[in-house]
């Protein structure tokens, strides 16, 4: 497929008003809706959005690529925009953006597609191309840029005769630009050098000219450009620089000159998959891990919750035959989603936390930390602790066994770090943790269970205001996490709260497109439509693109009515044992649904009138 196949007129804006980032996003989200490629504005630029959170797409060289792989992308396409002045796109180079190629992949991208865009990728990174862009003044002019240097690459790379080769692997979390990028960046610097690379892209498609064994065994270092996770184990016993996606496109030079003088140390090799350093935002340490043993555990929390809420539709009361409120369905589904699912949670948490810290061998121990927790009433705050504790245990066992001889290296994840970690972790859970935090859990279950009307409501506001201060970041993930843990200590109120109050600011948001049509554009009006679903099915996040267009307003709208349905939601005392599922297990909580309901409807009014009265009358057609 050529790339102008992707990239028509249609989707070709030579002038890009504004100085700011949002702006140029903005106008070319346009461009891309207008010409039919997405079907919805709103979500498709909070999916870009989301994107530059992870990392700037402005890559330097005048260049920003942003792009997004989304279920509302109906064709693969690209819209191409240029900005004379400049645009300020936060950039690596910390320079004007003046070249945007905003990238629309669908979620079933096919290979044909994938292998253009990756063609893209690397035409942007020769400055003849993109000196010629600049220079052209109409649609045509950009098209037959583009024609001119779209050639297909056929030629396989193979290293594994050259003396002094280099080896790398690049890869980003879309797979889509960066990718491909940093690996046109590393080949054409090592061209320039005169040193032979061969360079494995872990695109969107999959892995693209693999590293062979033998490639691997004849090279001097591996350089290790990604922001995923990378297959690690094959480099045992390599040098192995590790870097950002970010460094592979601009850092060629230095990463090259590392490699070629094994300014690294040498891999020896943890069992699994080891990440390339910190997450998109430079998070390493806590969060990365919690978020890791939180969102592998949220499963058996959704589906055992819901189970658990279903079983009290058939009257659940007693599980003893014979009893008159005794039914079979229901002790089944408690006996799946109480007795087996809600047990596991706390294991499943930390042994994904120690995984996420150790690799492979950190699970067992993490797994095992986590179910002495769950059994001795240590709970979800004994899980964490058990999860981070087994980690950096089987982390300084790799490091006291560093050294073992190479004929004894592959007994160390069979024996000594199961054996080891598992001894040692539950040697400090069984004596210093389970006990004091376990008395520590039951005086927080206690507390939350015994609060009276004014402090519960004065938590479901604290929850509130959380919940729809950043719309799924830290502190509405804090929020979420609280909750989640608590279902585990038979504390349900918290829970309803925080899905009460996460649901108001989207649907708030598609109440005020609908009442104060005057205040919004056409495509805002549109995009509100679909908030219903996201506000209805509790995905906060569809109300961020709004928030960014106009955050002095929206935002404090919404966390004022999210903090009035978390309060009201606590007031009436409402306990809900699912997670996640909106209006759909709204039937399913405690103490009255209709309640909920109305808290949750409250909240979002007053949000809505709220962003109504304080918004202005649009007077153009931009958001």
């Amino acid at each position: 497929m050529k790339i102008t196949e992707l990239l028509t007129k249609s989707t070709i804006l030579l002038n890009v008003e504004g100085r700011q980032k949002e702006e140029a996003i903005d106008q070319l989200v346009d461009v891309l809706f207008n010409a039919k490629k997405i079907s919805n504005r709103s979500e498709f630029k909070a999916a870009i959005v989301k994107r530059e959170e992870q990392s700037t797409t402005g890559i330097g060289e005048g260049i920003a690529i942003p792009h997004a792989k989304t279920k509302v992308v109906t064709e693969a396409a690209i819209a191409f925009g240029k900005s004379v002045a400049g645009v300020d796109y936060q950039s690596l180079d910390g320079q004007p953006a003046h070249l945007f190629f905003m990238i629309a992949a669908p979620e079933g991208a096919n290979n044909t597609h994938l292998e253009a865009l990756a063609r893209l990728s690397g035409l942007l990174m020769k400055q003849e191309v993109r000196d010629q862009l600049m220079k052209a003044t109409t649609a045509d002019e950009i098209i037959n840029v583009i024609n001119i240097h779209d050639q297909e690459d056929d030629k396989v790379q193979d290293v594994s005769n050259k003396k002094n080769a280099i080896v790398a692997v690049t890869g980003c979390p879309t797979g889509i630009a960066h990718t491909y990028m940093a690996a046109d960046s590393l080949k054409a610097k090592a061209v320039e050098m005169g040193v032979d690379i061969k360079v494995e892209t872990n695109g969107s498609g999959g892995a693209k000219n693999v590293l062979t064994k033998e490639e691997i065994d004849n090279a001097v270092a591996v350089i290790i450009a990604a922001d995923i996770n990378v297959e690690m184990e094959r480099f045992k016993g390599k040098h192995v620089i590790q870097a950002a996606v970010a460094d592979g496109i601009r850092k060629p030079k230095q990463l090259i000159d590392k490699a070629l003088k094994q300014d690294a140390p040498i891999y020896t090799g943890n069992g699994g998959k080891s990440e390339s350093g910190t997450d998109q935002k430079g998070r390493s340490g806590f969060y990365k891990h919690l978020m890791n043993g939180v969102s592998n555990m949220l499963p058996f929390v959704v589906g055992g919750g819901i189970l658990i809420a279903i079983c009290f539709m058939f009257g659940y009361n007693s599980f003893k035959p014979g009893d008159p409120t005794y039914n079979k369905i229901s002790e089944a589904l408690m006996t799946i989603g109480g007795g087996n699912a809600f047990n596991l949670i706390v294991p499943v948490l930390a042994g994904f936390i120690a995984s996420s810290i150790a690799d492979r061998p950190g699970f067992a121990p993490g797994m095992v930390g986590g179910m002495m927790a769950a059994s001795s009433g240590a709970g979800f705050l004994g899980g964490m602790i058990a999860g981070f504790l087994a980690g950096y245990v089987v982390v300084l066992l790799k490091k006291v066994f560093a050294n073992l001889p190479q004929s004894l290296e592959g007994i160390k994840s069979i024996l000594i770090y199961p054996l080891l970690g598992i001894g040692i972790t539950g040697f400090i859970m069984l004596f210093a943790v389970d006990t004091p935090v376990g008395i520590l859990n039951k005086a927080i279950a206690h507390w939350l269970t015994s609060l009276g009307t004014g402090n519960a409501v004065l938590l479901g506001v604290i929850l509130g205001l959380m919940m729809a201060f950043d719309m799924g970041g830290p502190i509405n993930k804090a929020a979420y996490v609280f909750g989640t843990g608590l279902l585990s200590s038979g504390v349900y109120e918290p829970m309803a709260a925080i899905m009460a109050a996460g649901m108001v600011p989207p649907l708030a948001i598609a109440i005020s497109t609908t009442i104060f049509k005057n205040k919004f554009t056409k495509q805002d009006k549109d995009a509100g439509k679909a908030c219903y679903i996201m506000g209805l099915s509790f995905i906060t996040e569809g109300a961020i693109p709004f928030a960014a267009a106009d955050p002095l307003r929206v935002i404090p709208a919404n966390m004022i009515g999210a903090a009035i349905a978390g309060a009201l939601s606590m007031a009436f005392g409402i306990g809900l044992r699912a997670p996640h599922g909106g209006i759909f297990v709204v039937p399913l909580v405690e103490h009255g649904a209709l309640k909920y309901a109305l808290a949750i409807l409250i909240g979002s009014v007053v949000a809505a009138l709220l962003i109504g009265f304080f918004k202005k009358p649009v007077k153009t057609a931009s958001l």
